[in-house]
């Protein structure tokens, strides 16, 4: 955020952004307070048609000109848009404490909305063109929606308390002074705004080379038809629309039955105001991991796999019992609707093309705003309709709340629709999304490249580095690009660390040799991988952890295995073995093993590859390890060939999920035929 932040532009548009943010949010509390006031001599009803008017008159704008306001963004300057509708905005601010009246009130309250619906697309458009690098695009909206959805909501509502505090000093008789304060404070918050855009900040204005601006701007109505063709066209942003849509209607039924459902719980205010905390605090926690798992997981399939969480959770809330399971899962809605918010605003700005930015952030929020509102006016109904049920399982009738059915439902639209957005968006469909998610809710460097890392495990160290090496000759004479990491100089530095160092304890040696094999990792292994080449190795790391653990058994105290494995999956970068080949026999067979020191070890070895191939059966290969070298040799090819398709073939782009097969690999032995799969 501080990289982000130290750009000057951008610096200084996030400060406008926080300070129009606020007076948007300060605005909706001062002119709805207004509103009441100037329909109260007229009764009760009046006062509900004058608040429902000015909720409409905000609402109104974006359901009319937003795909206009886009493709005003994108043909004009933006900069002049955006200071142009800032002027306008404390204009007609200003003037509505000295008009006094609930007709202008509401025409005031449309002109305004229809300004802020040009100036957030213009803003949101030249974004991207502030930032030094693509990548800063994702933390930019991060801090956008901080900004817009977290610091203006607290500084709107205690400017507008600071305001009503001290108004009675200035007039003690006007039930309006508050509100007329509240207002004249706002209006030069946006001249402030404008005065800052129009003087601060002109690269809002782009670039344009000689020849876009010698050229003809095209009409406004052949750039709505391009703006919405390219959104029915373009999958991405297609299924993105699709998501939306999705996640909004659920959001609008959250929202539309809140109080009730608090009720369904027995809980009164108190309990409609913490699952209100609840979402946003969800929310939030959304916005603030979101970026760690885009680092690990692509926005196009986060996007959809978000929304068909928050789904899946909406229907958990319909479920829920209890009030602590209802805050629970209504947290877990807001933190994937955070996620995909995010994301969805990180694809736009980072994957759709300046001259057509503007048109689809102003497509997407009229599309936010017109579904929100239309699930918030048609789901009172549907709970109307739907009412109190009675439902009997096993003979006992429960009493179910209308508002149960309608949630549920909702969640299962939500949970639908992501599946469709997923689908739409997703451009590594030979990839499973499983592999994805769980490499992106583990720690370490994310897997990148189609190479495949093999490596041989279990028996004595001479036996495994010798299959290694035949293994890697095979594969070669079979035409694959075979990379061996375990040269001369590695294999000394691993002797070295963990059995000739001069250094006193296990834990010092198990430090020497992570730093080894994490250096092996990040020089030559990911490298590899990353090129797509067959990466075999000798004793990856689950032979190198099991000579440890003799070792530390030997010298007394020391870490036990489970300190082993996290400091190997630290050193690693958590990178596994695509598929790990198993040499199995008796520790006391022949082979080298007599020893008793090599015997422990080779025990201890065997013992902690059966349990991973427990856990993980889909990536070993067990081999019997019995017999000639030769023997051996053949029965790893028959094992390994199967499951890596040779170069050339038309199984050859699935590399990777050959891999990562979902049944568990057979052991092989002379007995199995070379064509085995698992």
């Amino acid at each position: 955020m501080s990289s982000v932040l130290a750009i000057p532009a951008f610096r200084r548009l996030w400060t406008v952004t926080a300070i129009t943010s606020t007076g948007e949010w300060l605005s909706v509390l001062a002119m709805t307070s207004l509103a009441t006031h100037l329909a109260a001599g007229a009764g009760y009803t009046a006062q509900s048609f004058a608040l429902g008017g000015t909720v409409a008159a905000k609402l109104l704008p974006s359901l009319l000109f937003g795909p206009l306001a886009g493709a005003l963004a994108d043909r004009f300057d933006r900069r002049k848009l955006m200071a142009t509708c800032d002027i306008l905005k404390f204009g007609l601010l200003f003037s509505i404490p000295i008009v006094g009246s609930l007709w202008w009130l509401l025409i005031a309250t449309f002109l305004i909305e229809l300004c802020a619906m040009f100036w957030i697309p213009a803003k949101d458009a030249a974004v991207p063109n502030l930032l030094r690098r693509p990548d800063q695009m994702e933390t930019a909206a991060q801090l956008g929606l901080v900004v817009t959805y977290g610091v203006a909501v607290a500084g709107g509502a205690g400017l507008f308390a600071l305001v009503t505090k001290f108004a009675p000093l200035v007039d003690a008789t006007t039930p309006t002074t508050a509100v007329y304060l509240a207002l004249f404070v706002n209006s030069f918050g946006f001249l402030f705004s404008a005065l800052m855009v129009w003087f601060r900040i002109p690269e809002l204005s782009g670039r344009p080379n000689k020849a876009d601006r010698a050229a003809k701007p095209p009409s406004l109505m052949f750039m709505l038809r391009d703006g919405f063709t390219f959104v029915a066209t373009t999958p991405l942003i297609r299924g993105l629309v699709i998501g939306i849509i999705g996640a909004f209607t659920a959001g609008g039924a959250v929202i539309a039955t809140a109080k009730l459902y608090s009720s369904s719980l027995g809980g009164g205010d108190a309990a409609y105001s913490i699952l209100f905390v609840g979402v946003f605090g969800g929310l939030a926690l959304g916005m603030a991991f979101g970026p760690r798992l885009a680092q690990r997981l692509p926005h196009n399939r986060l996007f959809g796999t978000a929304i068909v969480g928050a789904g899946l959770s909406l229907v958990v809330v319909a479920l829920a019992v209890h009030l602590f399971m209802a805050i629970a899962a209504v947290m877990f809605v807001g933190g994937f609707a955070g996620v995909a918010f995010l994301t969805g605003l990180t694809i736009i700005g980072t994957q759709v093309a300046d001259e057509v930015r503007g048109r689809v952030n102003a497509f997407v929020q009229s599309l936010v705003r017109v579904v929100l509102l239309g699930a918030m006016s048609l789901v009172p109904i549907v709970v109307g309709v739907v009412a109190t049920r009675t439902i009997t399982i096993d003979g006992t009738p429960y009493l179910v709340d209308g508002t149960r059915f309608v949630l549920a439902g909702a969640g299962i639209v939500a949970a639908v629709v992501g599946t469709f957005a997923y689908r739409q968006m997703d451009d590594r469909r030979l990839e499973p999304l499983l592999t994805d998610l769980v490499a992106a809710l583990r720690h370490g460097e994310r897997r990148t490249g189609s190479g495949v890392l093999i490596a041989i495990e279990g028996a004595t160290p001479a036996e495994t580095s010798r299959q290694a090496d035949l293994l890697a000759a095979a594969l070669r004479e079979r035409g694959h690009r075979v990379v061996e990491p375990d040269d001369e100089g590695d294999a000394a530095r691993w002797n070295a660390a963990t059995r000739e160092a001069d250094l006193a304890g296990a834990r010092a040696k198990a430090l020497a040799a992570a730093a080894v094999r994490a250096d092996l990792v990040e020089r030559v292994i990911r490298p590899a991988l990353e090129s797509g080449a067959v990466v075999v190795m000798d004793r990856f790391m689950a032979s190198p952890l099991a000579q440890f653990g003799v070792a530390a058994e030997q010298m007394g105290a020391a870490p036990d295995d489970g300190e082993l494995e996290n400091l190997g999956k630290w050193a690693s970068g958590r990178l596994r073995p695509d598929m790990s080949v198993l040499l199995d026999r008796a520790p006391d067979a022949a082979g080298g093993a007599a020893a008793p020191v090599a015997g422990a070890e080779h025990a201890r070895v065997q013992k902690l590859l059966a349990r991973m191939v427990a856990v993980e059966p889909h990536r070993h290969v067990v081999i019997d390890a019995d017999g000639t070298e030769d023997d051996v040799a053949e029965r790893v090819r028959n094992g390994v060939f199967p499951l890596i398709p040779a170069p050339g073939s038309a199984d050859a782009e699935t590399l990777t999920t050959s891999t990562s097969a979902t049944g568990p690999l057979p052991a092989v032995g002379d007995d199995v035929p070379p064509t085995s799969r698992p």
